[in-house]
């Protein structure tokens, strides 16, 4: 039984990683005015990838100048400090491969609808909310030309990031859905004074 329930997971997991991946791979190439596949009704209702972008930059320039910073937004792709230099975001810096792995392994996993919608949405915040601190510390390192840590760019140190959170997710999801999650016991009330 074990060995049906693990291929059924496999086959949830990668059939909606792929999806969800090469569904946002197609929306981006369908969405770009410059490509050869462009379709304008997908790039006008259906190119979420400029809805994370702009939620991404606008997020980034919100915790920026909360901090003090006189940040902008230089155009949609790039956030700016004034008189110095920006950060330009690309497809790959939004994160959607990560958020998608989330996604993904959250639907194969066994657990009711609600549970699930709970689990997928607040690891999404969570992966947000590292990708919007890295936005705006790279933005502060280059301006204030700091080295990069281990000679890693910051693609590599925000999967470093993500991967870790999902990690601990995952692990946190397995308790919280086996039961094994150590908790304080009950007291009785015969035990109450």
């Amino acid at each position: 039984m074990f060995g049906y329930q693990l291929r059924l997971y496999l086959l949830k997991f990668l059939l909606s990683f792929s999806v969800l991946y090469y569904g946002t791979r197609a929306i981006i190439a369908f969405s770009s005015s410059q490509g050869m596949f462009y379709l304008y009704a997908i790039d006008k209702y259906f190119n979420y990838i400029k809805l994370l972008r702009w939620l991404l930059l606008h997020c980034a320039l919100w915790l920026l100048q909360l901090f003090g910073y006189k940040a902008y937004l230089h155009d949609a792709f790039t956030i700016r400090l004034q008189g110095g230099r920006g950060v330009h975001v690309v497809y790959e810096c939004i994160g959607y491969g990560v958020m998608i792995f989330w996604i993904a392994f959250v639907f194969a996993n066994k657990g009711n609808f609600i549970k699930k919608i709970k689990w997928i949405a607040g690891g999404l915040l969570l992966i947000w909310t590292i990708n919007v601190v890295r936005i705006s510390l790279m933005l502060v390192a280059v301006n204030n030309n700091w080295p990069t840590l281990l000679n890693l760019d910051n693609h590599a140190w925000f999967n470093i990031a993500a991967y870790t959170a999902i990690l601990l997710l995952i692990f946190l999801f397995d308790k919280f859905n086996t039961g094994n999650l150590v908790t304080a016991s009950p007291v009785k009330k015969d035990e109450q004074h």
